[in-house]
């Protein structure tokens, strides 16, 4: 049974990109962290696409084998062909972006775990369970990681998968260049032709630059390389061709790469190559695996390719299926594709790192609430909610599902223990009760702090609003809310909104609609909102249509408790729980309240406001449970 539609076979590695734009590597100040390696960046790019993609390669025991890993399986990639290697460290990459034609590069791979992949990696079962095997070149350059690769084609043939060859020639990784020439594309070799032409009568589609079918055909004029590698392959070659698009050969060549099958090309700003000729194979394998016309498999291909172009980095370049097919019903609105907001925004929202299909979070972010009561100090704050998350962990057993809002203020220790986890974490950033709206100190006045954020906490803010504001009081908390949206995404993180109109003016059915419709008119997209519960299924059916109307992509609704009753809130979780789009609650003094004015009083020890609380935890999960299955049809 094929389970899999694609396994890639080959080169992994951690990518650090240069943060700053127009400079030298020497002269790099800070880097982005990604996952890399064209097998690697393929699997995650047609795995975007809707494929069940595969990965075979090897990852040192260490952290960023464990980063792949984990990165791999964020993106949906299946991940049991991956080793670990516990001899040999993961590969590193170094890369930076000069100018449009200057992209600067090293590769760490001196005895690397990819390269020490074999035979005995390559699983028959595995391989039987995909209908096709893409491998790239750097991995024939080798004898060892060659003869897995020809392992895996002859198990493909065997097993009825189709095959394909990303040429990937990196001169550098074949011996032939220096460490500071990693850039270079290009460089005659006899020998690495000759090993390339033993093996290119193993594949069905055979896919590469104009200089990569230079080397692979033995010469530099493309057509007659063409003609040389057609003497050996009976494959589809599908020839590169930058801004001028692709070009695809069934049969003979032709006189011309005119001549071959086309498709449309699009006129896209050239901001980054690197990694633009995975993203190009992503599409082109979703066009031949879902059996399209290589003029339909030529459009998605050049069009993975644009997004890579236009963006920082390699697999977080690549689009989903709803961005590209977004993108071909649309068109180019503006070359620089990375500042077209729309698009921007399907990129980020059909590609997070992770969905949620339901959030029952404890709510301890709280910092007045705490601080009024008597006997409170900064350190006495900061160990109840030690004790909070102890209540958290205990519920949630390590299952999916469960969450906390805690603070960095008050909750630092907290908060960095729960990081990593599996819990969903919201942080707030609003000065507790301001209104206008102000943010805590430690953003900075450029917001400059959520730099230092994990990239699992969620920025939560809450803003006291009212449609009927003061034109100024609306002007200014829009304004910080628009300036914080922008330095959330910048910063790679989520932003949670709440928004609690009831204790600023009077409140009907259609008071939180017209709030959240105005925060998308003004280009705000949380990804999650956090809203108090309404009184009827009128308000909840509005609020719902004005968040899905504008955001088909959101996360969803929690709710907020506002103190309530365990009973008030049970009602308000059998009236919220009817609407697919609300994900659960985050309630915190109806679970923490009076546990932490015994604990602070000393009436409680650790252990029974720990067990008090994660009872009082458990309940409202429960109860919201059940409120959710007795609204299924």
């Amino acid at each position: 049974m094929k389970t899999l539609d694609v396994i890639t076979i080959g080169r992994s590695s951690v990518d650090l990109y240069g943060a700053q734009i127009g400079g030298r590597l020497e002269d790099m100040g800070s880097f982005q962290k990604y996952i890399g390696g064209s097998p690697t960046n393929m699997a995650a790019g047609t795995a975007r696409l809707g494929l069940k993609s595969g990965l075979i390669t090897r990852v040192g025991d260490e952290h960023m084998g464990r980063f792949i890993r984990e990165e791999l399986a964020r993106e949906g990639v299946d991940t049991q062909g991956v080793v670990t290697d516990p001899a040999r460290l993961t590969a590193l990459v170094i890369l930076g972006i000069r100018d449009e034609h200057q992209f600067p590069l090293i590769f760490y791979r001196e005895n690397c775990a990819d390269m020490a992949l074999c035979e005995d990696d390559i699983a028959e079962d595995y391989i039987a369970s995909t209908r096709a095997v893409i491998a790239t070149g750097t991995h024939l350059s080798h004898a060892r990681t060659e003869a897995a690769v020809i392992k895996a084609l002859k198990l493909a043939r065997k097993h009825g998968a189709q095959t394909a060859l990303d040429i990937d020639y990196r001169p550098n990784l074949w011996g032939l260049a220096g460490h500071g020439d990693g850039e270079s594309r290009f460089i005659e070799s006899a020998g690495v032709t000759a090993k390339l032409q033993a093996h290119l009568h193993y594949f069905d589609l055979i896919v590469g630059t104009e200089e990569e079918f230079h080397i692979a055909g033995g010469s530099t004029n493309t057509i007659e390389a063409l003609r040389a590698v057609r003497a050996v392959s009976k494959a589809t070659l599908v020839c590169k061709r930058g801004a001028a698009g692709a070009a695809a050969f069934e049969g003979a060549i032709p006189d011309t790469l005119d001549q071959g099958q086309t498709g449309p090309g699009f006129p896209i700003e050239v901001f980054n190559v690197l990694g633009a000729g995975d993203g190009f194979m992503s599409g082109l394998t979703k066009g031949w695996l879902d059996g399209e016309s290589w003029p339909n498999a030529l459009k998605y291909a050049n069009a993975c390719g644009a997004f890579a172009v236009s963006r920082h980095g390699c697999t977080p370049a690549y689009p989903s299926l709803a961005e590209l097919q977004f993108f071909l019903e649309r068109g180019v609105k503006t070359p620089a594709l990375r500042k077209d907001a729309e698009l921007e925004q399907i990129h980020w929202s059909t590609n997070r790192r992770k969905t949620w299909s339901q959030v029952r979070a404890f709510a301890f972010d709280h910092r007045l609430q705490l601080e009024e009561v008597a006997g409170s100090t900064s350190e006495k704050m900061a160990a109840f909610k030690e004790l909070c998350l102890d209540a958290v962990l205990q519920v949630s057993q390590g299952e999916a599902g469960y969450g906390m809002l805690c603070d960095n203020r008050l909750g630092k220790s907290a908060l960095h223990r729960a990081t990593g986890q599996g819990l969903w974490i919201g942080r707030p950033v609003e000065w507790p009760a301001s209104r206008p709206l102000t943010l805590e100190p430690e953003l900075g006045p450029d917001f400059g702090g959520l730099s230092e954020w994990a990239l699992e906490n969620t920025v939560k803010v809450l803003c006291f609003c009212h449609p009927d504001d003061q034109p100024q009081m609306q002007a200014e908390q829009e304004a910080t809310i628009t300036r914080l949206f922008h330095a959330c995404r910048r910063n790679r993180l989520e932003m949670l909104l709440e928004v609690i109109p009831s204790k600023v003016g009077p409140v009907d059915d259609l008071t939180t609609a017209k709030l959240i419709s105005r925060f998308y008119d003004i280009g705000i997209y949380p990804d999650w909102w956090k809203l108090e519960p309404m009184q009827s299924r009128a308000a909840w059916a509005a609020t719902c249509e004005a968040i899905t109307s504008r955001d088909a992509h959101t996360q969803g609704i929690v709710i907020l408790g506002l103190g309530q009753s365990e009973a008030e809130l049970a009602a308000s979780f059998r009236l919220a729980a009817e609407f697919p789009l609300v994900k659960g609650f985050a309630v915190g003094r109806t679970i923490f309240a009076q546990p932490y004015a015994d604990w602070i009083a000393g009436r409680i020890d650790d252990a029974s406001t720990t067990a008090t609380m994660a009872e009082g935890f458990r309940r409202l999960c429960g109860i919201w449970d059940a409120a959710r299955k007795g609204a299924q049809p």
